[in-house]
């Protein structure tokens, strides 16, 4: 008698070399995916704002270039190469109403959007004031996808419960794109690569601006730009506003602007902000002159290291300070090893200083602060490896820019779709879990009596719950063709 293969030592079928007729996708997620970009009214926003770039060879819109892009990373393109699986896909080509942009089509659109006269401007600039780095000014085509990145928070924001809070909390920080390009620079990590700034929206979790940066930029050269960017991108909605950034943000330009009630480009009133204040010599020396006494212990890591906070007697010395201008607060944090026990460096504590304008108690500041670490580092990794951020595209400048802009404003998207869900879990999924929640899904398109329907291949249970979610990103429907 034969001996009987088990189960999983054989495949049950034939792969055949024929594709499956008629029109079925496995990509059936753009569907909600352009939904949700369509009733956020981001198609508008393109071509309104995209002006320059209209005229698209083979007759494509700024809506329908932007929509292909943002659809095909939030469905896991994981670089613009993979983007020709939507345009090879016919129900996909259906379920947009025009056949997706091709690879190269979406290369020369994003190449629209360099300026090499901006960024030799810049290098020269830089090159006269004997500086080492440059921040180009953004090209039309990139203030543009600016605008439209702001619709997109503005409108991501709203699908909350309760639409859009009155708070805003600006978190700011940099991050380290490594890459190959030839054009890339050597960043402070030691690989090549650049270095993008990002501001988002901590209580909505959606990107407000970026500020695109070659890899030899410090973190702590000029950051007030992108910060005021995203300030302005703000509905009018928001009453109370703040800021919280690291130590590339203790510089004197942004900290002048935050205290300035009537700051140009920017809301006025105050906006409450914490910063990381860089440990320069006066500083470090403030910190260690105050007595054990004067620390006050408000936490305890799992090691046993003591978190204590205390008022710091320090006035740095400003140059061009105003006379009405008033001493920033300075709160110091010092991290005491347990009796007996050594950090790294050999020593038993590490001091820290926090700059700030709120009143409250020292600790319930640093906690407030220290909260920012969960909303822009978890956007760049998101950006980076949850869609395709990482992945720049070009030897050029403005259209690795734009591409890493795209991928902030199909964060956007999903953030939206987050935000919208039903269930308080779905609100907090990470964009690979939302994807394979609700984007990784096959559907097929049907026409009868000259309408067209999209089934998914899901449960019952699963399409009224998709049907219910997209119930908040409102669209007309002409189900004819």
């Amino acid at each position: 008698m034969r001996t009987k293969t088990p189960l999983q030592w054989k495949i049950p079928y034939e792969i055949s070399p024929e594709p499956m007729a008629g029109a079925v996708t496995g990509m059936g997620g753009v569907a909600v995916a352009s939904r949700a970009f369509r009733g956020m009214r981001l198609p508008g926003a393109c071509d309104a704002n995209l002006g320059p770039l209209r005229k698209i060879e083979k007759g494509y819109t700024a809506g329908q270039m932007v929509e292909t892009v943002v659809a095909g990373l939030m469905v896991g393109a994981d670089c613009a190469e993979a983007l020709d699986r939507l345009q090879g896909d016919e129900a996909v080509a259906r379920i947009l109403g025009y056949k997706p942009a091709s690879v190269r089509s979406v290369r020369d659109w994003l190449e629209k959007c360099h300026d090499e006269g901006l960024v030799r401007r810049a290098r020269e600039t830089a090159g006269e004031l004997d500086l080492k780095a440059s921040i180009p000014e953004p090209s039309t085509g990139l203030h543009a996808l600016q605008a439209v990145l702001g619709v997109s928070a503005r409108e991501a924001s709203a699908r909350l419960p309760d639409g859009s809070p009155r708070v805003a909390t600006v978190d700011a920080d940099a991050t380290v794109v490594e890459s190959g390009k030839r054009a890339a620079t050597w960043t402070y990590t030691g690989e090549k690569g650049y270095q993008p700034m990002v501001a988002a929206w901590a209580e909505c979790g959606v990107v407000l601006a970026t500020e695109f940066r070659d890899g030899n930029v410090p973190a702590a050269m000029a950051p007030l730009a992108c910060i005021r960017q995203a300030f302005a991108e703000l509905p009018s909605c928001v009453r109370t506003y703040g800021c919280r950034g690291d130590s590339a943000c203790d510089n004197q330009e942004l900290l002048g602007w935050l205290d300035d009630e009537q700051r140009p480009g920017g809301p006025s009133g105050t906006i409450y902000y914490a910063i990381s204040a860089r440990m320069v010599p006066d500083l470090a020396e403030a910190s260690r002159a105050v007595p054990d006494s004067g620390w006050t212990t408000f936490g305890k890591d799992e090691d046993g290291t003591l978190r204590q906070w205390a008022e710091l007697d320090y006035v740095p010395g400003l140059r061009g300070e105003r006379r009405s201008a008033r001493p920033r607060r300075y709160i110091g944090l010092r991290l005491l090893k347990a009796q007996g026990e050594l950090f790294d460096d050999g020593h038993d504590r590490k001091h820290f200083a926090v700059v700030t304008n709120r009143t409250e108690r020292g600790d319930k500041v640093i906690e407030w602060h220290r909260e920012k670490a969960g909303t822009i580092e978890r956007i760049h990794d998101e950006i980076k490896n949850g869609l395709a951020g990482a992945r720049l595209p070009s030897q050029k400048f403005g259209a690795n820019a734009a591409w890493f802009a795209l991928n902030a404003v199909a964060y956007n998207v999903m953030a939206a779709l987050r935000l919208a869900a039903d269930d308080p879990e779905s609100r907090v999924m990470r964009i690979r879990s939302l994807r394979f929640d609700l984007l990784t899904v096959s559907a097929r398109l049907t026409r009868f009596s000259r309408k067209i329907t999209l089934r998914f291949a899901g449960t019952p249970a699963w399409v009224g719950r998709v049907i219910r979610l997209l119930e908040a990103f409102p669209c007309r429907v002409q189900p004819t063709g």
